[in-house]
């Protein structure tokens, strides 16, 4: 049964380039421990103009940055000294916990040209006990993360554990996270065992209990419940999910069980006590002037 339907919502990040955000929702703020969940693209740009979708040095704390990539690449520098190339199923694991800052910037314009950039960027939430663990960020590549084919299946699994497949990407709590691409009309069905799942329609089109839907869309389903999932046609989807870690505050790139820590989080980045990658320090984006308070995770509404 669908617990909700969250439809992506238009979000700018500046320099025209514009994201489907998925996550946070105002009914559900978290999917598990994942706690945001953008989708980037596909854009194809001429090379003057990519330069300006650097995303430059900024702050997170309290959370881990997963970075998966469709198409295209980028370059990840961060506060430890990391420079790490992301290239297309390669799996970029950064977690922030007392705090670290990191920048997402396109190195080579020509990589874009007649191409496309594409990709996922989700944040799963830590743990009290781990939200001021000491920052860290890994790269599993594509060779260390297990593939299943079936007839019309294909699956990586990102993270978590799936249908029996394991890996060694670290998390800090029990979730699932896997990327499926479905041939038309082949029937699918989502892992069973976590409290909260979903399946992000991110290509094509699927249909549950006879009814359609879109890319873009977000399909949350109930706890004990196995949905087939029928593809219209070549599907992608981003299946997702856990075991919810209780309510957690985010504001900007902050997330916290605890409203003072992001404030202090705040004083901290205006302050410059969180420093900056030490290969890209002349530039970071500021504190915003945005007077409004954390946004709470309240649980899900009740059934309709």
């Amino acid at each position: 049964m669908l617990d909700q339907i969250i439809d992506a919502r238009p979000a700018a990040l500046g320099n025209g380039f514009t994201v489907r955000r998925i996550l946070p929702y105002r009914l559900r703020r978290m999917l598990g421990p994942f706690i945001f969940m953008d989708h980037g693209g596909p854009v194809a740009l001429p090379p003057q103009p990519v330069t300006s979708m650097d995303v430059l040095p900024h702050p997170h704390i309290g959370l881990s940055t997963v970075s998966y990539l469709f198409d295209g690449q980028l370059t990840h520098r961060d506060s430890l000294g990391v420079e790490q190339v992301i290239r297309p199923g390669d799996v970029n694991w950064m977690t922030a916990g007392r705090g670290i800052a990191h920048s997402e910037r396109f190195e080579d314009p020509n990589l874009l040209v007649g191409n496309s950039l594409e990709m996922i960027q989700t944040w799963v939430a830590l743990p009290e006990a781990d939200e001021e663990s000491d920052p860290a960020f890994t790269n599993y590549s594509i060779e260390q993360l297990p593939v299943f084919t079936d007839t019309g299946v294909w699956l990586r699994l990102i993270a978590g554990d799936v249908f029996g497949l394991t890996n060694a990407v670290k998390s800090h709590s029990p979730l699932f996270y896997a990327h499926v691409v479905l041939q038309p009309g082949t029937r699918f069905g989502l892992p069973l065992g976590y409290s909260e799942r979903g399946a992000y329609v991110a290509k094509g089109r699927v249909e549950v209990s006879g009814r359609t839907y879109e890319a873009g869309q977000l399909l949350v389903f109930t706890k004990g419940i196995d949905p087939v999932l029928v593809a219209h046609e070549a599907c992608t989807l981003m299946l997702l999910g856990g075991e919810p870690l209780g309510e957690r505050y985010i504001w900007w790139n902050f997330v916290s069980s605890r409203l003072d820590r992001i404030e202090q989080a705040k004083a901290d980045w205006q302050a410059g006590r969180i420093a900056l990658p030490p290969t890209d320090n002349t530039t970071f984006i500021p504190l915003p002037d945005d007077k409004s308070k954390p946004v709470g995770s309240p649980p899900p509404p009740p059934l309709s």
